[in-house]
């Protein structure tokens, strides 16, 4: 990775999640090696606008849940951008999770 601050490495990593798959705040936490899930977050809720975009629909909770749905345009905008991927929601969660799961820091 190259020396960049906290923040773009994170947008670095989900750039790197190709469409039709997901990871986690976790997952791109631990490629970090520094920080939380939670920073991991909060910094995908600055990512709005950037340029290149950052894929932030792309990463969901442990459990496969769209807990950041609510920080999108709408509540429904993240569930939509990941089925025009060809991902299926229920309930708020993605069907065959683990199926979806992708882990950016493998290409490190």
């Amino acid at each position: 990775m190259k020396e960049y601050n906290y923040v773009e490495n994170v947008y670095e990593l989900v750039r790197l999640i190709p469409s039709g798959k997901v990871s986690t705040y976790g997952i791109i936490a631990d490629c970090l090696t520094l920080g939380s899930a939670r920073m991991v977050g909060w910094a995908l809720n600055q990512s709005f606008g950037i340029s290149p975009p950052v894929p932030a629909h792309r990463v969901v909770n442990r459990k496969g849940e769209l807990s950041g749905r609510n920080h999108f345009p709408t509540a429904d905008t993240m569930q939509k951008l990941l089925e025009s991927e060809g991902i299926k929601i229920k309930d708020h969660t993605i069907v065959n999770f683990e199926q979806h799961l992708y882990n950016p820091c493998e290409k490190f």
